[in-house]
């Protein structure tokens, strides 16, 4: 990391930050890919992600995986930390928090290839397990393929 980059990153370091209370994607921070040049995946987990059942306010938990190949721009960890912290007091169905949080990812960096997967605990008997994934035009045929694995490991489970 540069000098210039480590100047733009304001979470990171900072012992005063103060927890969000609702969603706020302007927390997100990037820093340069140093490796620009090759593809290469990044994984973050966030095991103890929690947000709002819209309809009822009751907590939902669950663990969020977020795997990307970057391009030019990454997300900084401490803010992404943040970012997912600031669902807790929001409400939305899994389906609408694992597009929500790829959308905003894709706004920020402009990965070559990103996807989001919500492994939510079960409510009422029922396990919500959220895919989604988006590609540049040189990553279609990777989209494809990932999201036809996902949809085969969902049939394997129910075999």
């Amino acid at each position: 990391m540069d000098r210039q980059d480590e100047k733009s990153l304001t979470l990171l370091g900072n012992k005063g930050v103060k927890y969000p209370t609702d969603y706020d994607p302007t927390l997100l921070e990037t820093f340069v890919n140093r490796h620009p040049e090759r593809d290469y995946l990044v994984t973050l987990l966030c095991p103890e992600f929690t947000t709002l059942c819209p309809i009822t306010s009751q907590p939902d938990f669950g663990k969020i995986v977020i795997n990307y190949i970057p391009a030019e721009r990454m997300v900084e960890s401490k803010s992404l930390k943040l970012y997912l912290f600031s669902f807790r007091n929001h409400g939305d169905f899994h389906e609408d928090v694992v597009n929500v949080i790829m959308r905003d990812l894709i706004d920020l960096m402009q990965p070559r290839y990103i996807e989001v997967t919500g492994l939510f605990m079960p409510r009422g008997g029922i396990s919500i397990h959220p895919f989604a994934n988006w590609a540049d035009a040189d990553h279609q045929a990777l989209a494809a393929e990932r999201m036809a694995q996902a949809m085969n490991s969902i049939f394997a489970r129910e075999n």
